[in-house]
């Protein structure tokens, strides 16, 4: 009885054994999954960017790594991805720089000054050399591991008005993201700032929440605001 009992055991620690190899296996197999969370639309060029990037890991992982793209604000908002991405609940963000200055990063708010470069080539001097380096460094000490910098364009004012000289912004609710140089900007153009997540931008246009925004033309194009914005500023 005692040697039945012993087999016995073999076998159930054999199949457990097995068992857990084969569980191991199909682990193992399972693509490692990215999750890609961004707020502007998928055909803006920050959207086909994450497309392309996903594209180009898919393929050199062989299919061990799967990105999974949430565009258009579909998983959090603005304030809402980055605490995400602090907590783990997402792995990746392609979020403007005026979303570090909140977290406590207040050197990320001088890309908020205006007039601060004069064109693409002077903005690509300061991401891609030291001082964007040092800048992206500065995020590890939240959390968080910056890559890269992307471009989205030059911003723009938009309203339903012809903004040509600074007094035409007088009394307007423009609409900006949460940083304190875009509000103290507005407030020197004697206009009232009003701090929005992104994804609610269009419907406060529409219903007369806020009067404009400041946005880069492809956020303007891709979220059809030009359906409730009359003029832009260059």
């Amino acid at each position: 009885m005692k040697q039945k009992s012993l087999v016995a055991e073999i076998v159930r620690v054999a199949i457990l054994l097995a068992a857990t190899l084969v569980s191991c296996q199909v682990a193992a197999q399972e693509p490692i999954v990215i999750k890609f969370s961004h707020v502007v639309a998928s055909d803006a060029p920050k959207g086909e960017a994450a497309q392309r990037f996903k594209e180009l890991a898919e393929k050199a992982t062989k299919g061990r790594v799967r990105i999974a793209l949430y565009s258009n604000s579909t998983l959090y908002k603005d304030k809402e991805e980055l605490e995400a991405l602090q907590l783990g609940a997402v792995q990746m963000l392609a979020p403007s720089l005026a979303k570090f200055g909140p977290l406590g990063m207040k050197e990320f708010e001088v890309f908020d000054l205006p007039y601060m470069f004069p064109n693409l080539e002077a903005v690509h001097r300061v991401t891609q050399g030291p001082i964007g380096k040092q800048l992206l460094n500065k995020l590890e000490s939240k959390g968080i591991i910056g890559l890269a910098y992307w471009d989205n364009g030059f911003k723009v004012m938009s309203a339903n008005k012809p903004l040509r000289v600074p007094a035409d912004f007088n009394m307007l609710k423009m609409r900006i993201q949460s940083s304190k140089v875009l509000d103290v900007q507005m407030r020197a153009l004697a206009a009232n700032p009003q701090t929005l997540a992104f994804s609610d931008v269009v419907q406060a246009l529409r219903s007369g929440v806020v009067d404009g925004t400041e946005n880069p033309p492809s956020n303007l194009y891709t979220q059809k605001m030009y359906e409730v914005q009359k003029n832009i500023t260059v």
